[in-house]
């Protein structure tokens, strides 16, 4: 796993806390109906077309709850999958299977929609330099999951929180007193802990790029809510002196001409925020 907040110790944390909410004190359905030693089989079956996201994480989870489970994969993370496919089956006691089993649809269910739309996405993309990104609009608490989803769909993911870059947006700078001031304040917060983050400058107009690029030592430039011929001037403007980002409200339709203006990011946040689930059901075969 290249992303760091991809680590053994947070997986083990999301899936202890998930399986905590779910059961509690016990899983009295499962408990008072089927019998402890029961062995069996159950199957992911796939009811939507689209990407499959969230297999590696099933494995982990039935596997956190009985170790010696056998997985068998049959349709892997990023694969394209249609209504009818089974991607997987787990061999395991009847009561891990039962207990597991909506943790690990609520996970790939909400996952295989995000890697879907994130791989529609790029595909629209793919003949310009542009990078799909996502953004922070994701759910508390299951941001690594869903950033994981992103990955898998085959888009980039921008900062994991307020800690690892720092983001100058239209907050920032009109509680700060302009771009200048609040990059300049920025820039001497950085030195003063010694530590070196990355800088992005979020711009509504062209003066603004123009501050952008004045002020130096800004790493990325966003361009937000700009029409096609802002940010097709503001990308020739920036030249190589930044990175750029296009945001605010892309969409389908707009995403195209976006990346064709050159810029090298596309940070949409309906990746998370907007997607339908897909339909995925875990059945018993007996």
């Amino acid at each position: 796993m290249a992303y760091q907040y991809l680590t053994a110790e947070n997986l083990h944390h999301f899936i202890t806390t998930a399986l905590a909410e779910d059961i509690g004190e016990g899983d009295f359905s499962t408990l008072s109906s089927v019998p402890a030693e029961a062995v069996s089989t159950a199957k992911l079956l796939i009811k939507d077309d689209g990407i499959l996201a969230g297999v590696e994480l099933a494995e982990k989870i039935f596997k956190h709850l009985e170790p010696n489970c056998t997985f068998e994969i049959y349709k892997k993370d990023g694969e394209k999958i249609k209504k009818g496919e089974e991607a997987f089956r787990v061999h395991a006691h009847a009561q891990v299977l039962l207990q597991g089993e909506r943790l690990v649809l609520n996970c790939m269910q909400r996952m295989s929609a995000i890697a879907t739309k994130t791989n529609h996405f790029t595909q629209l993309i793919q003949h310009t330099k542009a990078r799909l990104l996502d953004t922070r609009k994701t759910t508390p608490n299951f941001r690594m999951i869903e950033k994981w989803a992103v990955l898998i769909g085959g888009g980039t993911n921008h900062r994991f929180g307020l800690f690892d870059m720092v983001m100058l947006k239209d907050n920032h700078i009109d509680y700060a007193g302009g771009i200048t001031k609040a990059v300049q304040n920025t820039q001497k917060y950085l030195a003063s802990i010694n530590k070196k983050l990355r800088i992005e400058v979020e711009t509504r107009n062209i003066e603004e790029v123009k501050e952008a690029l004045l002020v130096g030592g800004v790493d990325v430039i966003m361009l937000d809510n700009m029409t096609i011929a802002q940010m097709t001037e503001a990308v020739k403007i920036i030249g190589n002196q930044a990175q750029t980002e296009a945001s605010g409200g892309i969409n389908e339709q707009t995403i195209v001409p976006i990346a064709e203006t050159g810029v090298d990011f596309i940070s949409v946040g309906a990746l998370t925020h907007a997607v339908k689930s897909l339909d995925l059901s875990l059945k018993a075969v007996v």
